[in-house]
C-alpha cells in the first residue's frame, strides 16, 4: 500500500520533492503506516501538494518553506508547523525566516496562534540542533 500501482509523472515528482524537504525517513514512515482507507489521500497530497505546489518553478523551496509555516501556524496545525521546522534543514529557511514568518502571523492571524508557534518552532528547532550536534559528534 505504499503507492499507486502505476504512479503517474504527476506523482513520481511528488514523491521526489516530499523526499528533498522532508527527508528520506520521514516519507518512507508515512508512506508505511499508509493502508488502503488513507492511500487515495496520501495519492492526493502526493500529486497535489507536493507534485504540483511544491515542485512548481516560482518560488524556491525556501521561500514554500516560509509561507507553508506562516500559513499552518495562521491554521493552529501544529504536528504540520513542528515538520515544516524541521524541514528548514533541507529547504534552506532560516531560523531568523521562521522568526519574520511568524512575526507576520501574529499581525495578521493573532498573537495567540504566533505565541503557540513559537513554542513548536523553539522545540523543534532545539530537536534539529540537537541531531545535528549528534551528527557532529559521530564524524
Amino acid at each position: 500500500m505504499n503507492q499507486p500501482a502505476a504512479p503517474s509523472e504527476r506523482y513520481a515528482k511528488g514523491m521526489e520533492t516530499r523526499r528533498s524537504v522532508l527527508g528520506d525517513a520521514h516519507v518512507d514512515r508515512a508512506s508505511a503506516q499508509a493502508t488502503a482507507f488513507d492511500q487515495p489521500f496520501q495519492t492526493l497530497i502526493t500529486e497535489s501538494a507536493w507534485g504540483t505546489v511544491w515542485s512548481g518553478t516560482q518560488w524556491t523551496k525556501r521561500e514554500r518553506s516560509i509561507v507553508t509555516i506562516a500559513l499552518l501556524a495562521a491554521l493552529g496545525q501544529d504536528d504540520e508547523v513542528a515538520m515544516h521546522v524541521r524541514a528548514t534543514a533541507n529547504t534552506g529557511a532560516t531560523e531568523e525566516d521562521i522568526r519574520e514568518a511568524l512575526m507576520h502571523v501574529a499581525i495578521y492571524a493573532g498573537v495567540p496562534a504566533a505565541n503557540h508557534a513559537f513554542k513548536i518552532a523553539k522545540l523543534a528547532l532545539a530537536e534539529l540542533r540537537a541531531n545535528n550536534s549528534q551528527e557532529e559528534n559521530k564524524g
